[in-house]
């Protein structure tokens, strides 16, 4: 497949941001969709707002209503990411999306920074969050696109394949 996964606009009912965002990733993990759809995201900034003499800094988003999926475009795709509880549509006129420039991707704060990870398959590593933390694991894989590893995790005396995001692990000394 040659086609290149681009950034696509979702339309969502207002505050659903978040809630869609959350289904689509479920969705991608149980149907296996990760060599279609790359990510999701929910562009936010920092915001100060003063209250009582204080200040204090929440995140906001950036364009409610909508969320940002880098996608490759196909029938099942589409379909996929247009049922999705929450979204409304898809941004663009008529049914077929207009993927963003990569100016627009650029001014939307979207920033795919190209991840380098200094950890190579063999390595051990130490779990440091989530359910297996504390954990010693082999590396199997490197998915740098979505910056997970597939480890091999010991536990009680046997090895269990686990997907973990980069800032789980950590490499041993």
């Amino acid at each position: 497949m040659s086609e290149k996964a681009r950034w696509y606009v979702v339309h969502t009912y207002s505050g659903y941001e978040n809630k869609v965002k959350a289904n689509l990733e479920k969705t991608i993990e149980n149907r296996n969709l990760h060599e279609l759809i790359h990510d999701v995201q929910v562009p936010m900034e920092e915001s100060v707002e003063e209250k009582d003499g204080k200040k204090k800094v929440t995140m906001k988003k950036v364009f409610p209503g909508y969320v940002l999926v880098k996608m490759i475009m196909t029938d099942d795709s589409w379909y996929v990411v247009r049922n999705t509880r929450g979204v409304t549509g898809f941004v663009g006129p008529g049914s077929k999306p207009v993927p963003l420039t990569d100016e627009e991707v650029g001014s939307m704060g979207i920033y795919e920074t190209p991840v380098s990870i200094d950890l190579e398959v063999g390595e051990s590593v130490k779990v440091i969050s989530g359910p297996l933390k504390e954990f010693m694991a082999t590396i199997e894989e490197i998915n740098l696109e979505k910056r997970k590893v597939k480890a091999l995790v010991s536990m009680f005396g046997r090895e269990t394949l686990a997907e973990l995001d980069f800032n789980q692990v950590e490499k041993l000394d």
